[in-house]
């Protein structure tokens, strides 16, 4: 990618979240994060080209020292800092902002500095050497939160033990009109390990998407949240996109009954890539830590289940990583304090801390080597903070799952053939979305997990009946059943 032959028009509009904007290149399998800023304070909120890039480096040295080695190599791509022409910056905004959904325009990109985040684009593979059908590869995006149940003896609210965070996060969000429907998605059935657990969670993200899921074809979003649609005729829709994947050509299925059948098979292929590893152990997950009483399954079913990921699959991997905020953070608050009043005390022991990075592998060795009970120090203060921060990424990252067809002349090793006559596919699975959560938040987020909390005791105590005779899929359980994937490195 050459610098100072930078075309707007070679860019098109990939997504943003709330801090960054992407686009992607049409022809190279490369996208720009570039940064956001709000519409109110605009000339005044912006970075200079050297804070900026700074910035844009501490993601870089954050993903590369200190997740890498957490996630594992496999899945994080750090990408690097770039500098680009300042007029390319400011026509791509122009460009680009047709295409930006009305609610997130409330803040503007960065057209200033002329910094930039580079990564791969991982809505595609990087060499499809096996894809002799032309088909496109399919990319999903799942961000799947937090995936397990405080156990900490600081939490005060017992229904902290009992309902998953992003569950009654969901009521506080409808209430506050951020959504206009209730997600039944549940991240403890997705990180159970359990293929009909995991199964129902991916049903019920495609139902009700949200930020949390999206599919790309070919690098073209083709389903994501749409909060006024019709949510029938949108899966209609994606179906029919999804039909050369799953079904024959010749299939004599009708509509409703072949949109079932290949969504379902869609469900099982995502299923298949979250729990691929070549480690043939078990993490096996603590019973009480797994089952939120919030979700549809039936109590019979969570109880009866044995919950265990494969080792240094993704999910397992995220899931250690989150598992870091061991406090919960009612037990943390107390530790930022008390780094709160050394620093006020010491202000140069700021940098000494790391508290603005650099993320360096001496920052990994103050979580990794954080002591395992609170000695009244001001580095066990510091440790358990860094480890709340490196959860919160883990928390909010992205999963990226890209999939292919593979011809039937290929040549494929037939041990790693799940079911031979079902549809073969070759895959990647990555991490993104893994920047530093700022030292300064924490204060905000014990405010908003106390009005989460108190919100859902208001909204939900009158009627917080069992939820009995639900479906166990709603017609959905395919328990068993498998594509064949491949694994291709990216």
């Amino acid at each position: 990618m050459e610098l100072d032959k930078m075309d707007e028009n070679d860019w098109k509009y990939h997504g943003e979240g709330n801090k960054s904007l992407v686009v992607s290149n049409v022809q190279h399998a490369r996208v720009l994060r570039l940064l956001k800023y709000s519409t109110e304070d605009a000339e005044n909120s912006h970075k200079t080209t050297e804070q900026a890039f700074r910035h844009i480096q501490n993601i870089v040295d954050y993903s590369q020292n200190v997740m890498k080695p957490l996630l594992g190599e496999k899945f994080v791509h750090n990408g690097e800092a770039v500098k680009l022409p300042l007029d390319f910056v400011r026509q791509l905004s122009l460009k680009v902002q047709r295409e930006r959904p009305e609610s997130r325009c409330d803040k503007v990109m960065d057209t200033f500095s002329g910094c930039a985040l580079c990564l791969p684009n991982l809505t595609q593979l990087s060499s499809c050497c096996c894809c002799r059908e032309h088909r496109p590869p399919l990319c999903i995006e799942i961000k799947p939160k937090c995936g397990f149940l405080p156990s900490s003896r600081y939490v005060t609210k017992e229904i902290k033990n009992l309902v998953c965070r992003f569950c009654m996060h969901q009521h506080f969000k409808l209430a506050h009109g951020k959504w206009k429907r209730l997600s039944q998605y549940c991240p403890l059935d997705l990180f159970s390990g359990n293929k009909q657990r995991m199964s129902l969670a991916i049903k019920h993200l495609i139902e009700e998407p949200q930020n949390n899921f999206k599919i790309f074809k070919g690098g073209e979003c083709i389903y994501s949240c749409k909060d006024d649609a019709d949510v029938l005729q949108d899966l209609d829709e994606l179906a029919q996109h999804l039909r050369p994947y799953f079904l024959p050509s010749g299939s004599l299925m009708n509509g409703h009954q072949s949109s079932k059948v290949v969504l379902n098979e869609l469900i099982q292929v995502i299923v298949s890539a979250l729990l691929s590893s070549w480690d043939p152990r078990k993490t096996h997950l603590s019973e009480g830590r797994v089952r939120c009483e919030a979700s549809l399954l039936h109590r019979d079913l969570l109880r009866n289940t044995n919950h265990s990921l494969p080792k240094d699959c993704v999910l397992d991997k995220i899931l250690g990583t989150q598992m870091l905020d061991d406090l919960d953070i009612e037990g943390l608050n107390p530790l930022f304090k008390r780094v709160e009043q050394h620093l006020q005390d010491f202000p140069k022991e700021r940098s000494s801390f790391q508290i603005d990075g650099p993320y360096s592998h001496s920052f990994l060795e103050k979580i990794q080597k954080c002591p395992p009970e609170d000695d009244g120090s001001i580095e066990y203060a510091v440790g358990k903070v860094h480890q709340y921060r490196v959860a919160m990424t883990a928390k909010d990252c992205s999963i990226m799952i890209t999939i292919a067809t593979c011809g039937e002349e290929d040549g494929l090793d037939q041990s790693l053939e799940i079911q031979p006559s079902k549809p073969r596919f070759t895959y990647s699975v990555s991490i993104l979305d893994l920047d530093p959560k700022p030292y300064e938040s924490i204060p905000h987020q014990s405010r908003l997990d106390s009005k989460i909390v108190n919100h859902y005791l208001r909204s939900t105590l009158p009627n917080n009946q069992e939820l009995a005779n639900q479906s166990v899929f709603l017609g959905w359980d395919r328990e068993g059943e498998d594509c064949t994937l491949v694994f291709h490195p990216v």
